[in-house]
């Protein structure tokens, strides 16, 4: 018996070295946790990335115009730490050793169909209007069709406000908001936070219930498909604005008028958007007066600098029912310049037009806040 009892706790102790040395084994082949984006109290916000192999590592963060060197640890860790930071929702990718790659512990992505990043947000003691906050929220409406004019399937989003009336009498105002380039047609919700905006806008009583629809902002494939190349190809980015146009006036107006009570008056039609949609904008809008009485440009690239051809009919007696021309643009944009010109262009020809320059660079940022200001002069 005494063999028997020293036996069994020989086995006993072998099976609780063979357990100890299973999870030894187990917790040494364990992930090592990485936190990132840590946003601290203060505004400071710490980038982390994992890459034992690179050699180099920098943080290319939305508002800075240039990519930020990362410090590596000793496990391989690449850090960086910003700020403090404004309270602001912003877009950040990695590079590392020139290859462009998304913060793979922050499930929070910046949709794009070129380069997509990920997002954080720097939240401040009050909500900011782009928040989801306790107010009454509209509803964001996805819409599918065939585009004839382009000869693809394609979308648009749709935003009722709260308390949307679908048999509404007196129909309501409509703004064609449009995206930039590189986004899809939910730029403007995805990240700009448009919804939220018009919730709260609306619940201050700073604008008036309007009917607002996002389409995807693409005339010809052939945008996309070029990538960045696209901007030696002057010849792709006029057919854009021009079948773009076409089929917005064509098919999704024409839609949304079927499905929305929306008016089809122009005083209560508005076309406003960024970079590339604010040319789609201004080439849309000032070419169809009869159309849109608010025309609103955040910060376009992609017209000529032949204003004369993109707009001939453009004078001060054409644009004495326009009720609102808006240009803006950041100080900082590489697009300010040619901004500027059209402007002087549009003096030039005694085009009145609201003047608004802000601090920024080609970033949302300055768009949610050129949204913020615009839509409250609407529909007055």
């Amino acid at each position: 018996m005494a063999a028997v009892r020293v036996y069994h706790s020989l086995i006993m102790r072998i099976v609780s070295l063979t357990f100890l040395l299973v999870a030894s084994v187990a917790l040494a082949k364990q992930p090592q946790v990485i936190v990132s984006p840590e946003v601290m109290p203060d505004g400071k916000v710490t980038l982390r990335f994992l890459d034992t192999g690179a050699k180099d590592v920098k943080l290319q963060f939305e508002g800075e115009p240039t990519p930020l060197p990362m410090t590596r640890d000793d496990s391989g860790v690449w850090s960086l730490t910003l700020g403090p930071l404004v309270p602001e929702i912003y877009g950040y990718v990695f590079l590392a050793d020139g290859v462009m790659l998304m913060d793979p512990n922050n499930p929070v992505i910046k949709p794009n169909l070129i380069h997509p990043q990920n997002m954080l947000e720097v939240k401040g003691l009050q909500p900011e209007l782009w928040d989801a906050t306790d107010v009454p929220h509209g509803v964001v409406h996805h819409h599918f069709y065939k585009s004839n004019v382009v000869g693809d399937q394609r979308d648009y989003f749709v935003y009722t406000p709260p308390g949307f009336d679908p048999k509404r009498k007196v129909k309501y105002p409509v703004l064609y908001l449009l995206h930039g380039y590189s986004d899809g047609a939910d730029g403007w919700t995805a990240v700009g936070q448009a919804n939220f905006i018009f919730d709260n806008l609306l619940a201050q009583n700073k604008i008036k219930p309007m009917i607002v629809v996002m389409p995807l902002g693409y005339g010809t494939p052939e945008m996309i498909k070029l990538n960045w190349d696209v901007r030696q190809h002057p010849e792709v980015t006029q057919l854009n604005l021009e079948n773009f146009r076409k089929s917005l006036i064509t098919e999704v107006v024409p839609q949304v008028e079927s499905a929305y009570p929306v008016s089809a008056k122009r005083e209560d039609r508005a076309i406003a958007g960024l970079s590339m949609g604010g040319s789609e904008s201004l080439f849309t809008g000032l070419n169809n007066l009869d159309k849109f009485a608010y025309v609103g440009s955040f910060s376009f690239g992609g017209l000529s600098e032949d204003f004369a051809a993109e707009f001939p009919a453009l004078d001060s007696k054409s644009t004495k029912q326009l009720k609102t021309l808006w240009i803006a643009c950041g100080t900082s944009d590489h697009l300010i310049d040619i901004n500027r010109k059209l402007k002087a262009w549009l003096k030039s020809k005694d085009v009145p037009f609201t003047d608004i320059e802000t601090p920024g660079a080609h970033t949302w940022m300055v768009w949610r806040d050129n949204l913020i200001n615009f839509t409250p002069l609407l529909f007055r």
